[in-house]
């Protein structure tokens, strides 16, 4: 089970874009959530090695939390990318 603390904060991505029927189209929707999930590897990223000089430990709790939401969010990315190949 993975759980977030509460002073983790991943920013949401809200980016929107439509085709010019004003319908999102699935490409749309893939992008925006390649991007999302970009960014939130990006956070998690940073989160971690602010974390890891802050705690001065690769096995601290919370550094192991994040590493582990990190690792999901990467192998998430990963099954994205191999499906579209």
């Amino acid at each position: 089970m993975i759980v977030l603390c509460a002073d983790c904060y991943l920013p949401s991505y809200s980016g929107e874009c439509y085709p010019g029927n004003g319908k999102r189209s699935c490409k749309a929707d893939a992008l925006t959530r390649k991007l999302s999930l970009e960014d939130e590897i990006q956070a998690l990223r940073s989160r971690m090695e602010q974390l890891f000089i802050q705690e001065k430990s690769f096995t601290s709790d919370i550094v192991i939390e994040i590493s582990s939401l990190l690792d999901l969010k990467i192998n998430e990315y990963m099954r994205g990318r191999m499906r579209r190949d």
